[in-house]
């Protein structure tokens, strides 16, 4: 079997698993990425069922596992990147079900809108030669589902595969005059239930939120893919990962970029 025929075959049973919110189970060994490059090409093809299935196009682009602690816990030495699909986005604030994931959690995230395409060929791409191609920073809370029966077992190609925990975001208002901020220098915070439970700065990502960016654009130009303007990228959490239960209230808040929050519904 080809591994365009074999990755149609696996991607449908993941986006299967993923829509009925059955608990992603690990693959079999002859089904499974082997690495990280079989694991994006095994993403593309999910990504391609998720859109026809109605979630919409992609939009934008998540970055996780950017802060040492999670790649220490995880067992990789880089970020890993997904996609974000157009149903999935919601602005200012929002109302999801419990019912709708497996295991609901949210990331405090800074999160920056692309001002023009970005074209493997415009490498070498540095925080500094990145910069210019930020139209606007947000702050987003990016909403995660442990998905997946045991997400340790299931290796971190397949967790790429299906878009490292990925379930869509709440995206904050822009800010075009990002240029006038020290982004590594602000501090962001999670709230449930009016208590605040995590604080962080945007150091935490990568050193510098932009170096994630950076890190994006040569990862996907490596595999001969570009970001187009109007996408924008969820560059990584500054605080840990927090989990909600139906009637929680949750916001996230980065200094001198607003907040959003989301409500849980029983």
């Amino acid at each position: 079997m080809t591994d365009t025929k074999r990755w149609k075959r696996v991607a449908g049973v993941i986006v299967q698993q993923r829509l009925a919110l059955t608990p992603i189970e690990a693959l079999s060994p002859r089904s499974q990425p082997r690495d990280e490059a079989q694991g994006y090409a095994l993403q593309t093809e999910v990504s391609r069922l998720l859109t026809k299935s109605g979630m919409g196009r992609v939009v934008g682009h998540k970055i996780g596992c950017t802060m040492p602690v999670m790649q220490e816990f995880l067992g990789i030495p880089n970020p890993c990147a997904g996609d974000v699909f157009e149903e999935t986005v919601r602005h200012g604030s929002a109302t999801v079900p419990r019912s709708g994931f497996v295991k609901l959690g949210i990331e405090c995230e800074i999160a920056v809108e692309l001002a023009r395409n970005i074209f493997p060929s415009d490498g070498p791409f540095t925080r500094e030669t990145i910069a210019p191609a930020v139209h606007s920073v947000m702050v987003a809370m990016e909403i995660v589902d442990d998905r997946y029966r045991d997400y340790l077992q299931l290796g971190v190609p397949t967790l790429i595969a299906d878009d490292f925990f990925d379930s869509g975001c709440v995206l904050g208002e822009p800010v075009s005059m990002w240029r006038d901020l020290n982004l590594a220098a602000l501090s962001g915070a999670t709230y449930i239930n009016g208590s605040e439970v995590g604080r962080g700065n945007g150091g935490q990502i990568m050193g510098h939120p932009f170096e994630a960016l950076a890190w994006l654009a040569r990862s996907r130009a490596a595999r001969g893919m570009g970001l187009k303007q109007g996408e924008f990228v969820l560059l990584g959490s500054v605080v840990e990962t927090k989990w909600l239960e139906a009637g929680d209230n949750a916001r996230v808040e980065i200094e001198s970029l607003g907040s959003v929050s989301l409500n849980v519904k029983r």
